[in-house]
């Protein structure tokens, strides 16, 4: 952590608290609705707040990360879903929760985690060196899946049992100090010096869009992310029902299938850590592209193979190789894109990156229902299978410094 530095050592210890918080509440909200209504489309309403603020303010929250103090950003953000949820919590502990006011509170959190999570990945490289940045993302990422995963499902669980209002407090409480401890950054953390007055918002977009677009490397990378996670929004959408209960061609129990969570979280915490250790061996683009393989072509093991105990296994490795290629692609869209704008263009990677989740997910139960189960997995390792194909002709060897030229294909390096 002293080679990362001091300012990275605060980035860190507050993404710890804000994804105990997401943790917390991403399992504690639904529970919560649960005890409120048992429609299952007013139950899925939950899930819909909370990805929604993604589709709507991803661009916008990408081009002001690229005008405002990032850091400033972060602890405003903090606050601000501190203060709509510990609001929520005096509702609930007043007796006035409703669904309604549990939906605009997840809503409110949401926004303001467009705005937060897009600032922190545009200033982790303003707090460590370039050599660093793989390893400070390996640090970030393994801290998320702890808090997410590991800490915040069983404190929800606990708070819903003892005091359902602490579902919202606790996270509020978490948000808070999260935007203090970013108080203990040093400096500044503007993008860039020049004033932004002359662009309008809607300009500084475009050009994020046309930078994107115009880089073959980061173009390939998202339009490859988008398919990846609209197969795996699809597989794992209706993979439950292969796996658990009398009728499912595993036949585990619902326990067991926690364990499987459990196993594919102990692998992102793992692969997230020897990632860097990966690059060094076999350069970041082979990296990149050997992690994708694995993971579609471990879509097939389930199906293929489906044995109770070779799901932990596979799980642990799904985990590993999803963990590090995240690593990898974060920390080369940091280093591929300029600085002035690594906000905007982040933003608009992701939009096209997880975008299709949504169409995924509908894909894969529509699917599943009239050809089966088997149809949808075979039909998702292909999807992936074809992304893999994608990458491996733009960056199958090295991945580089940012461009200087937004025509240019880069020529991928594996300096860190």
């Amino acid at each position: 952590m002293a080679r990362l530095g001091r300012s990275f050592g605060f980035l860190l210890s507050s993404t710890a608290l804000s994804n105990l918080a997401d943790g917390v509440l991403k399992v504690g909200a639904p529970l919560l609705a649960v005890s409120l209504t048992r429609s299952p489309a007013q139950v899925a309403l939950v899930g819909a707040a909370a990805t929604l603020p993604w589709l709507l303010f991803a661009l916008p929250a990408g081009a002001i990360a690229d005008r405002l103090d990032r850091r400033r950003i972060m602890v405003l953000a903090n606050v601000a879903r501190a203060a709509v949820l510990v609001a929520a919590a005096a509702l609930g502990a007043l007796g006035l929760m409703n669904l309604w006011i549990m939906l605009g509170a997840v809503l409110l959190a949401s926004v303001s985690e467009v705005f937060a999570d897009i600032a922190a990945q545009s200033v982790l490289p303003m707090t460590v060196s370039p050599a660093h940045i793989t390893r400070a993302n390996g640090r970030v990422v393994s801290t998320q899946m702890i808090g997410n995963e590991f800490a915040g499902a069983p404190v929800a669980g606990l708070l819903v049992t003892l005091l359902p209002a602490a579902v919202f407090g606790a996270p509020g409480l978490l948000y808070g100090a999260a935007g203090l401890l970013l108080l203990g950054m040093r400096g500044r953390f503007l993008p860039r010096a020049e004033s932004t007055g002359q662009r309008s918002m809607a300009g500084d977009i475009g050009e994020a869009l046309r930078y994107l677009w115009a880089h073959r490397l980061l173009r390939t990378m998202a339009v490859s992310a988008g398919m990846l996670n609209l197969a795996s929004a699809a597989y794992f959408g209706v993979f439950v029902l292969w796996v658990v209960g009398e009728g499912s061609r595993m036949g585990m129990e619902p326990s067991s299938y926690g364990l499987v969570m459990t196993a594919l979280a102990v692998g992102a915490v793992a692969g997230s850590l020897v990632s860097e250790r990966v690059t060094r061996l076999v350069g970041e683009g082979r990296a990149l592209v050997g992690l994708w393989l694995i993971s579609a072509l471990l879509y097939l093991v389930p199906v293929l193979l489906p044995i109770g105990w070779l799901l932990y296994p596979t799980a642990v490795v799904w985990g590993a190789t999803g963990a590090a290629a995240n690593v990898l692609v974060v920390s080369a869209r940091q280093r591929l894109i300029p600085a002035e704008l690594l906000g905007r263009v982040n933003s608009a990677y992701r939009l096209i990156a997880m975008g299709g989740m949504p169409i995924g997910a509908a894909l894969g139960g529509v699917l599943g229902e009239f050809a089966g189960l088997p149809a949808v997995f075979l039909g998702a390792a292909a999807v992936c299978l074809a992304a893999v194909g994608l990458i491996w002709r733009v960056a199958l060897d090295r991945i580089s410094s940012p461009l200087t030229s937004d025509t240019t294909i880069p020529d991928i390096s594996r300096s860190r």
